[in-house]
């Protein structure tokens, strides 16, 4: 993120340059300068930007700025009467003569206000709803939130009064690019920016510090990147790189220091996925009148497919035959199937098998021990404290691909070190279901442990102490328990998850192993048979 003033040009990706905010207006005392020489105007002062395009908030690509449609000033008059210019221009102009009422004299200042198109005198309303047509625009800034003021002193009797602006929002430059191939499809619709403190509300134009003054409520801004025609979907993703061209979208602010979690939203048109890419943006001070390039690399989360496993197997459910292979058994969508290459009894694909021979009735619980992937994974014990304290927030928009595909929906779990009471030897209740027989019974949760939790719904505002896990679905291998054949079926991804333990148990006499679920409303921890295809990834759960 790079910091540039309305002095560096936009030109470059790198730095924004020749972008002076001028504004000049014109007074002759309390007569105003009858540009049509009608007597509609008498008693009008006029304030005229020149003959140059003046600095406003409209901004092309070569740093020339516009007065746009709806534009007005505000001025106290000689009487300390608030007076706002009587009209606007009708579209985009580089030159503009308003013409405002009241007494104006010669020999006095006076200070200019532009509160933007939704402001009043010297009340600025930096909107939380902005957007933005077409790429690399700025003609909205009117709209959102652009403000500022001046001190007008006398020039001529041609241009009256003429002032330089002061601008007092600050702005945000965003540029999102991509080399993900999957994202070339995909249309930029909205950014949403969430901050620590105020960032959008109603404020005062300070006469005397130049700056923006009260505090406001508002924590959220969302900018709509749609405009109509080739911009009807959003902006394009075609880049891989920087390109302010391609879809440079602008938004307004209230400077300060400020920590922001920016919320990147895409829509693949033809599978009509839509979801988001968070960004959080260190702590900085945003200062009035500044710009402040944001450069995006919209690298996803990608899961490469290789972590599914029967439990405790020696190696995964497609070894060697995954999805990208040049032979792949791997089925890649919901509800495909394999009828032939799963994993069978005897193989290194094939689940622990220890316990087949050991009598039901005697110790029901154990470690895994055939693979270090599995023997690293959380225990049963600490499973339970990520279900009972994990405080989990399903996020339905937060996009990531596996296998070739764009999908979204995911689970956001507490760390361990954030969750109070978190212990490796025990469940909440102070069992320890690692060593639990199959007679042991708990007065509390039964049986088996089994927990649930229901999950809220979005992001949690504290990203940090939190970690993700997608919703990879499972490979259903509930035919193979016994090694008898089958088919295995790809199910539930985008919509649910699977992940195991390290403790293995039996249920109603079936090797089984324990896991956690989860889902857009709860999160589980549950068990199921072994032959399932589960997610073996300890380095996710922090």
């Amino acid at each position: 993120m790079r910091k540039l003033t309305f002095k560096t040009s936009i030109l470059s990706l790198a730095a924004l340059c020749g972008l002076t905010l001028t504004l000049g207006s014109c007074a002759n005392e309390d007569i105003a300068q009858n540009g049509n020489g009608t007597d509609n105007d008498k008693n009008l002062t006029i304030f005229s930007t020149g003959e140059e395009p003046a600095t406003r908030t409209s901004m092309e690509s070569n740093g020339t700025f516009y007065w746009e449609a709806g534009d007005k000033i505000w001025v106290k008059d000689d009487n300390g009467a608030w007076q706002q210019s009587s009209n606007s221009p009708l579209g985009k102009t580089a030159s503009f003569k308003f013409k405002v009422p009241g007494k104006f004299t010669k020999g006095n200042t006076y200070k200019v206000y532009y509160p933007g198109q939704n402001g009043n005198q010297n009340q600025v309303t930096i909107s939380a709803n902005q957007t933005q047509t077409e790429p690399n625009s700025t003609a909205h800034f009117g709209t959102s939130g652009d403000c500022g003021t001046a001190d007008a002193t006398w020039s001529n009797s041609k241009n009256g009064f003429t002032f330089t602006l002061d601008h007092q929002a600050a702005y945000l430059i965003f540029q999102p690019y991509t080399g993900n191939s999957i994202l070339h499809d995909c249309f930029l619709t909205k950014i949403e920016v969430n901050s620590d403190d105020d960032i959008t509300d109603t404020y005062t134009l300070s006469p005397s510090t130049g700056t923006l003054t009260g505090t406001g409520n508002g924590k959220q801004i969302i900018l709509t990147t749609k405009g109509s025609g080739s911009y009807g979907n959003g902006f394009p993703l075609t880049n891989t790189s920087a390109s302010i061209t391609t879809n440079g979208a602008y938004m307004v602010i209230k400077p300060g220091t400020h920590t922001l979690k920016v919320r990147y939203w895409l829509q693949d048109v033809t599978t009509n996925v839509e979801g988001t890419i968070t960004k959080t943006l260190t702590s900085t001070n945003f200062e009035e009148n500044k710009y402040y390039n944001i450069t995006a690399n919209f690298d996803v989360r990608d899961y490469d497919g290789y972590h599914y496993y029967m439990w405790d197997a020696k190696k995964n459910y497609w070894d060697g035959h995954e999805w990208d292979t040049a032979t792949p058994w791997q089925p890649v969508l919901n509800n495909a199937s394999e009828n032939t290459n799963y994993p069978k009894y005897g193989e290194d694909r094939f689940y622990n098998t220890v316990w087949r021979t050991i009598a039901q009735g005697t110790a029901k619980n154990m470690p895994a021990t055939q693979n270090p992937l599995f023997t690293a994974l959380p225990n049963v014990n600490e499973m339970s404290w990520y279900v009972v304290g994990g405080d989990p927030y399903y996020d339905t928009d937060e996009l990531w691909t596996t296998m070739g595909h764009l999908y979204k929906g995911g689970v956001w779990i507490k760390k361990k070190s954030k969750i109070a009471g978190f212990n490796s030897n025990a469940d909440h209740n102070g069992v320890d279901w690692r060593s639990a027989t199959e007679e042991y019974h708990s007065t509390t949760t039964g049986s088996y442990a089994r927990e649930y939790v229901n999950t809220t719904n979005g992001q949690p505002a504290n990203t940090n102490d939190y970690f993700y896990l997608p919703a990879l679905g499972k490979y259903d291998g509930l035919t193979l328990i016994y090694g008898l054949g089958g088919s295995v079926t790809l199910k539930e991804v985008g919509q649910e998850g699977y992940y195991w333990t390290s403790t293995g148990t039996r249920w109603d006499g079936a090797p089984s192993g324990y896991n956690l679920k989860i889902t857009p409303g709860r999160i589980f921890l549950s068990y199921d048979v072994r032959t399932n295809g589960y997610i073996a990834q300890p380095t996710w759960f922090k």
